[in-house]
């Protein structure tokens, strides 16, 4: 099956000097949710700007479902949705309008982009914003604009660059909600985020950029396999007068309700609840004490520096 995005060798070396990407190769298949996960710098919006055309490559090959940009870059554009960081549509213009013009861009008459207009405001929660000026939204709001202009040509593959960047967690879950129904309705699906609950809760694969080169490159849940230890509060229903006495895991209590369990990623979480069932405890509640995504990316960018410092 044809990927939806092919890079293959790609560098990019800015007229400063700083070279952003250094043949970096990487591949996402049709219909994934994909992530792209990196510190600032680590060249994740260079990847986009030159998937998008908008930043020339110095060398290598992007292909997008099998058209080259640099070969067929018209075909190539057709096929993909943008959602940049920054917001840049017309802040006098209305909502509705600016995805009516949008359309436009791609040779979409009126009578097909007004019912599509509506379709993406509705699904947004936006309709009622319709005659709003842009300038008069809330930061989530843009936010969902950019994702419904972004996908008024029905493009097969949508990158967004962070986001819910600035958005409260109602409209992040919102955001969330629509991208999972449109990945599960076929679009592809690549973003950038720095919050990495989010691309544990959204992707299936992800990719580890850093210095423009690729650390890791797999599913979400090999990478997390990695972890050797998990550490999670736990949270009782009553006082806690005593803990049991093991080696499978450590734990303390944080107060008389709320213990602080250590853990080996390989032991099953069923034997430590009937541990605590045994000795008269009662769990009503749990929770990761640390994002287990972000705890996996610093100890693998920290390995990484520390290897190329040698």
């Amino acid at each position: 099956m044809m990927n939806a995005l092919s890079i293959s060798n790609l560098t990019k070396t800015y007229s400063d000097g700083f070279q952003a990407l250094n043949g970096l190769n990487l591949e996402v298949s049709r219909g994934d949710f994909f992530a792209l996960l990196g510190p600032n710098g680590a060249g994740k919006s260079t990847i986009i700007g030159i998937t998008a055309s908008l930043v020339n490559k110095s060398s290598g090959n992007v292909s997008i479902f099998g058209a080259d940009i640099a070969l067929e870059p018209e075909r190539a554009k057709s096929y993909i949705g943008i959602v940049p960081q920054e917001f840049n549509f017309n802040v006098f213009e209305q909502v509705q309008e600016i995805l009516i013009t949008q359309a436009g861009y791609y040779g979409i008459p009126p009578d097909i982009a007004r019912p599509r207009a509506e379709k993406l405001l509705k699904l947004l929660e936006l309709w009622d914003k319709r005659d709003s000026r842009s300038r008069a939204l809330s930061g989530g709001m843009k936010r969902r604009l950019m994702i419904a202009r972004a996908l008024m040509h029905e493009p097969q593959l949508l990158i967004l660059d962070e986001p819910t960047a600035g958005v409260d967690i109602e409209q992040r879950r919102l955001i969330w909600k629509f991208l999972q129904d449109l990945n599960e309705a076929g679009t592809t699906i690549i973003l950038t985020t720095h919050y990495l609950e989010e691309a544990e809760n959204l992707c299936r694969n992800i990719a580890i950029i850093d210095n423009g080169n690729i650390l890791y490159n797999s599913s979400v849940k090999q990478l997390l396999s990695k972890l050797n230890k998990e550490t999670f509060i736990l949270y009782s229903d009553q006082a806690i007068l005593s803990l049991p006495e093991t080696s499978i895991f450590k734990c303390h209590l944080i107060d008389k309700m709320t213990i602080e369990v250590e853990i080996d990623s390989n032991i099953n979480l069923n034997n430590m609840f009937e541990l605590f069932s045994e000795s008269g405890i009662t769990i009503i509640s749990m929770k990761n004490k640390v994002n287990r995504l972000e705890e996996l990316f610093l100890t693998l960018t920290r390995s990484q520096r520390k290897n190329n410092a040698k």
